[in-house]
């Protein structure tokens, strides 16, 4: 099958390239440690891109390029401005800008989104993953406020309604806890590395979770140190437990002011890493949240419908206007 577009998911610490056919379908992909913090030699962004996709494109000369993620930041190959919320995949689409690599050909960024307010949020890459997750959902589902939950190191919770991107809030719950692993007195008596002791992390999200867990995380996680002193907790266990707590008190925070905002609680979509979103959805149902799933290719699928929204490839016919 022909290419029809070449979609890259350029992060932080990993570059991920997709070669779509007609239909946004995968006929190839490779992934690479070159992330924007970790380019070839002399900050090489034109040799990172060369080793993604070059061949692809010598073999098919003329097929557009896309990408998303930091690789638009300020820090990336160029910067592009944010496009402010609410946004659909229309905003995104009018707001692509270009760059030109070493051998002339034209990379098509896309603009992350920007939240105005007291406190200002940000995601960049976060996304063209929601809007292909909503690519994936029957038009039924797009009738109903969805949530979705990307969870990582900066944990981002987007509020969507008929396919617009409303409202997000950011939580630095996996980077927390990875400094608290590394660089705080927890981590002196807890081993990381170790199997998944699931009633570990599931006691931690049940602290959180209780009147133990009133006075939030700041005074919580000193228990991982205390439980391990006393003995009720192993060295092994100590790093679930302490994860148990810090994504419990998330979803704790999340069903507050979910419920504050609008009622009842919403089924929640889920993007990222099996092992991770395995984690949320147990902290999530415990909080009394219904979990959806875990959406499969969401980047791939949004990095398409952006293409589509700004005319990179073709939109079929009867497509739904916000996907």
């Amino acid at each position: 099958m022909q290419p029809r577009l070449i979609a890259l998911d350029w992060g932080t610490s990993s570059l991920r390239a997709y070669c779509l056919g007609a239909a946004g379908q995968v006929l190839a992909q490779r992934g690479s440690s070159h992330g924007i913090m970790h380019l070839p030699a002399g900050n090489d962004f034109n040799a990172a891109f060369e080793q993604a996709c070059g061949d692809w494109l010598a073999a098919a000369p003329g097929v557009p390029v896309i990408a998303c993620g930091m690789v638009g930041s300020a820090q990336g190959w160029r910067e592009v401005p944010y496009c402010p919320a609410p946004a659909r995949v229309a905003d995104l689409g009018e707001r692509l800008q270009t760059v030109t690599t070493a051998l002339g050909y034209t990379v098509h960024l896309v603009p992350g989104v920007l939240q105005h307010g007291r406190l200002p949020n940000v995601m960049r890459g976060e996304e063209t993953q929601v809007l292909g997750l909503l690519r994936g959902l029957p038009a039924a589902a797009h009738d109903e406020p969805l949530l979705v939950g990307l969870p990582g190191s900066h944990s981002k919770w987007v509020r969507v309604r008929q396919g617009c991107i409303e409202h997000f809030d950011t939580f630095m719950t996996g980077e927390l806890y990875a400094v608290a692993c590394a660089h705080s007195i927890l981590g002196r008596t807890l081993r990381q590395g170790e199997p998944f002791v699931a009633a570990a992390f599931e006691r931690g999200v049940t602290t959180a979770l209780s009147a133990d867990g009133d006075l939030g995380p700041l005074s919580t996680a000193f228990s991982a140190r205390t439980l391990g002193l006393t003995g009720v907790l192993s060295a092994a266990e100590q790093a679930d437990y302490l994860s148990g707590l810090f994504i419990g008190h998330e979803a704790r925070a999340l069903g507050e002011v979910t419920h504050a905002r609008q009622g009842a609680l919403p089924a929640v979509h889920l993007i990222g890493s099996e092992a991770l979103c395995r984690r949320y959805a147990t902290a999530l149902q415990s909080a009394g949240f219904a979990v959806a799933g875990v959406a499969a290719q969401a980047t791939e699928h949004g990095l398409w419908a952006v293409a589509q929204a700004a005319g990179l490839v073709e939109r079929p016919p009867h497509t739904l206007q916000f996907v």
